[in-house]
């Protein structure tokens, strides 16, 4: 590895973005992460865990500091599948550059950002040790874009089983809609997954009365689901929605009643509500709309976070000044888009979202101009300075 691999930030953005790190694969992503924090002085450690049913995942926690208070970055490596590679212009894991921009699956979401907070730890790391004060750490995950079950939520939780403290946390999630400045990631609406089977009786089509049809009782219901009125927002969120995802049937031929019919969806939702009190007002409309066509229904219910927002407060303060300081930009503070491992560590500490561009994530040719790397890392190096000098 170049010794000078931690401070030049293009590289190290190629250098990630040739891991092909895509869930649940590490892809060797975490282990260039962890050599080259220690080349910096980082204490790491390589966490893996796992459950039935689901595959090991690898996550890495390095600090760098024995005092008060532990500025935390979090962020993943792992990354979404590059769909068709013959329709990207460059290969999806070759970390290409053409005119200035950096291609590749990760790019933006997120190995780039990771690249430039660690840049910029380097950078602050470099000055004056009379000039350094707490300690720095970042809480990198191989389970973002997968179930989540194995990454960011149990590092939290063997972080509280070793006496670690995260006092403020940055997610360097891709946050900007148009340039880097434009928005802080605030907080982030809940999520709730939702299945609905109905139960009928299989039969040929010619002779209907012979089967149950379940296809249409499900229509029914997800007919009055998706008028279903939840909310118009509220001061901090956009309004709830609810959006119906998946349709199925068990048939391979079309002559064939099937005997069972599922639908999913799933509901983004404000601070409005609680996750009991949606379910309820869910499952009453099912319910009743089951009712009216004599439907055999089952509905189940799954939970990726409740709605969050984090109040304003040093750390969020520091930031929008850095941001101001680098960009000359005053960053709108929101809580729009979908969740984030921030979900988890808002129980921790104070955390805020603030990355790069995100109008090319999970997209072909995803991409990052090699000038946004350079002004993130400026802005979390600039960050880095405040939230110390403060301390």
């Amino acid at each position: 590895m170049s010794a000078d691999l931690p401070t030049d930030v293009t590289r190290l953005t190629q250098a990630l973005i040739r891991c092909p790190s895509v869930t649940p694969a590490e892809g060797g992503a975490l282990t260039l992460l962890e050599n080259v924090l220690t080349e910096l002085g980082f204490v790491c450690h390589r966490l893996t865990f796992s459950e039935p049913g689901t595959p090991d995942i690898e996550n890495l926690y390095a600090r760098i500091g024995t005092s008060g208070p532990n500025l935390c970055f979090a962020g993943h490596t792992d990354v979404v599948p590059p769909g068709e590679e013959d329709a990207w212009s460059v290969p999806p894991f070759a970390g290409e550059i053409r005119d200035g921009i950096l291609f590749g699956r990760g790019a933006v979401d997120m190995k780039g950002a990771i690249a430039c907070f660690v840049s910029a730890a380097a950078a602050y790391l470099a000055q004056s040790d009379t000039q350094r004060r707490g300690a720095i750490s970042l809480l990198i995950t191989g389970d973002e874009e997968g179930p989540a079950i194995n990454g960011t939520v149990k590092v939290l939780d063997w972080l509280k089983q070793q006496g670690e403290q995260i006092d403020a946390c940055i997610v360097g999630e891709p946050s900007n809609p148009r340039r880097i400045g434009d928005e802080i990631k605030v907080g982030r609406r809940g999520s709730l997954n939702g299945e609905i089977i109905v139960n009928g009786r299989q039969g040929h089509s010619a002779y209907p009365a012979l089967a149950d049809n379940p296809v249409p009782k499900l229509a029914r219901i997800i007919d009055r689901l998706s008028v279903l009125p939840l909310d118009e927002g509220s001061e901090r969120f956009e309004r709830s929605n609810l959006e119906v995802t998946i349709i199925s049937v068990p048939n391979t031929v079309t002559n064939v009643i099937p005997g069972q019919a599922r639908a999913a969806f799933n509901v983004r939702f404000n601070d409005n509500w609680t996750r009991e009190r949606l379910e309820d007002a869910i499952r009453s409309c099912c319910e009743a709309s089951a009712a009216e066509v004599e439907a055999d229904m089952r509905l189940t219910f799954s939970f990726s976070g409740d709605a969050f927002c984090t109040e304003p407060g040093p750390l969020l303060d520091t930031l929008v000044a850095a941001v101001r300081d680098v960009s000359g930009v005053t960053p709108a503070l929101t809580t729009g888009g979908g969740t984030s491992d921030a979900r988890f560590i808002k129980n921790a500490c104070p955390v805020i979202e603030f990355g790069l561009v995100n109008a090319t994530i999970h997209k072909v040719d995803e991409h990052v101009p090699v000038s946004d790397l350079s002004a993130l890392t400026a802005i979390y190096t600039r960050f880095l300075e405040r939230f110390f000098a403060a301390a």
